[in-house]
Order: structure tokens, then C-alpha cells, then sequence
């Protein structure tokens, strides 16, 4: 009668262990791998054509996204296992040390102030503070913006640049938003818009502005972008650098390069030495 008991009772705690394990492995965000059901958080930005929009269907597009998901799929991870986190950029590094997002893919710029609150993979792009002008401009260079209207979003470094030391009579506009700097273009209200070409790219690129702008082709800054991660994941750094090699070896690099910002006739740098983490 005892060994009844004892035997019952073993398997009643092996059929709990196992119920809990169960419970356990529900389709919470396995950092570690996509195996298993598990799911893996991404910062993006929701509001830059080309780069990383949220459209209308609640589908996401743009290069930053592109990339993301190539290097989301060498990690394990299938499309259907990503969950999208807007990801502004004042929030950036607070994302990252809360543990919101695994990484973050969204014109994010290596300097070195920030080099001291995340780690960086990459860099995956090489972009340049250009300008943004009507087709038919003949603003050449910087200076040829003295006494013209000049575009950017409030508190801008790109509009700073430019106003306090290349233009300085130029008319600084700040906006909230660019998508606002590209209608003032659009109707005549601004000369030229002003951030990294890739942004610029992105939005002159959209079917509905198509032929009514260019790229003044200037490079005013060197802007690299990197993948965002937590502080001290050296593991996952050195993950993400070997997808984003094989992203460049295989030739999906460029192609999704071409296919965000060709419309635009986007002069892009060849893809960056990956790994080397410049300012």
C-alpha cells in the first residue's frame, strides 16, 4: 500500500513539472533564439518613408526594416516572430535599458556620447546631411542657401549645421516633423530641406512626390548607422555584425538598398566595413 502511494504521488508531481514547463514556454520574447514559438522585439521608426513606416494595412516598410528582418532571420526568428516597437529617437537608448526592444534598426547614428549608453553592430550605412530641393533648383551648394528658407525639424542638428556655420543668413523653419518640411517644399513656402540623404531619400521617393525632387548630392556630415543593443550584449553584437555581413556578401544588402531609395536617385556609399564602430 505505501509503494501505491509513493508511486502516485511521484507521478502526480512528474505530470505537474511537466504542466508547469508547459506553461512556462508560452511565446514570450526568447531573446536567445526563434525557436520554440518564441517572439523577438525590434525598435523602428514608424514615420520615415524608406526607411521605417507603418502603412496602412499595419504593415511595415522601409530599409531599416529590411534589415531588421534579415538580421531578425539569421538569429532565428521568421518574419511572423517580430513585433514592431516605435522607437523615437529621445527614447532610443531608454528602450534598449529597459529591455522594450532586443535591437533597434532606426537611423541611429553612432557618436560617441551614445557609444557610452548602448553597444553598437554595424555600421550598415554610410549617410551624408544633404539637402532636399525642387527639380527644377539651382541651390548647388550650402552657401547658396544665405537669405533662402531652410527646413527642419525643431531642435535639428542637421538645421544648425547649416545656420550656424556654413549658411548663416539662411531662414531656419523647424517643424515638428519632416513629412511637414516636405509639404513647405512642395508648395514653395522653404528653398530646401535639410537631415541625412537616406531620410530625404525616403521621402522623395514616395509615389506621390515622385520627379518634383532631387538631392543636392552634398556631404555635409557623415552620419553611420548602427544596430542599437543593450550595453554590454557583446553576444548579440557579435550575432548581428555576421548577419549583417552575409546581408552584404549575398547581394540582399543592395538590393533593398535599390529598392527603398532608388526612385529617388539615391547616391548610396558602398556598404561599410562591418564591426568597424567609427564616430
Amino acid at each position: 500500500m505505501k509503494l501505491r502511494k509513493v508511486t502516485l504521488f511521484a507521478s502526480t508531481a512528474l505530470v505537474l513539472s511537466l504542466a508547469a514547463t508547459a506553461c512556462g514556454s508560452s511565446d514570450k520574447d526568447d531573446s536567445g533564439s526563434g525557436s520554440g514559438g518564441g517572439k523577438i522585439k525590434i525598435g523602428i521608426k514608424f514615420d520615415q518613408p524608406g526607411l521605417g513606416l507603418k502603412q496602412p494595412d499595419g504593415t511595415y516598410a522601409g530599409f531599416d526594416v529590411d534589415v531588421a528582418t534579415y538580421v531578425a532571420g539569421q538569429l532565428g526568428y521568421k518574419p511572423t516572430q517580430i513585433e514592431w516597437v516605435e522607437t523615437k529617437s529621445a527614447d532610443r537608448e531608454n528602450a534598449l535599458a529597459r529591455g522594450d526592444v532586443k535591437f533597434i534598426a532606426a537611423t541611429y547614428s553612432i557618436n560617441d556620447e551614445r557609444k557610452k549608453k548602448v553597444d553598437f553592430a554595424g555600421p550598415y550605412l554610410l549617410a551624408h546631411q544633404d539637402l532636399l530641393v525642387k527639380k527644377d533648383s539651382t541651390i548647388a551648394k550650402a552657401t547658396d542657401l544665405n537669405g533662402k528658407n531652410l527646413c527642419s525639424v525643431t531642435g535639428s542638428t542637421s538645421a544648425q549645421n547649416i545656420h550656424d556655420t556654413i549658411a548663416p543668413k539662411a531662414n531656419l523653419r523647424e517643424n515638428a516633423g519632416y513629412s511637414e518640411c516636405i509639404a513647405a517644399l512642395q508648395s514653395g513656402a522653404v528653398d530646401a530641406v535639410t537631415t541625412d540623404d537616406s531620410i530625404l531619400a525616403g521621402f522623395a521617393a514616395q509615389d506621390k512626390f515622385k520627379g518634383q525632387f532631387k538631392l543636392a548630392g552634398l556631404k555635409l556630415s557623415n552620419e553611420n548607422y548602427g544596430i542599437g543593443v543593450k550595453k554590454g550584449d557583446s553576444a548579440t553584437v557579435g550575432k548581428i555584425n555576421t548577419a549583417l555581413e552575409k546581408m552584404v556578401s549575398s547581394g540582399a544588402w543592395q538590393t533593398a538598398v535599390s529598392k527603398n531609395f532608388g526612385p529617388a536617385d539615391y547616391k548610396n556609399e558602398p556598404a561599410p566595413k562591418i564591426g568597424n564602430i567609427v564616430k
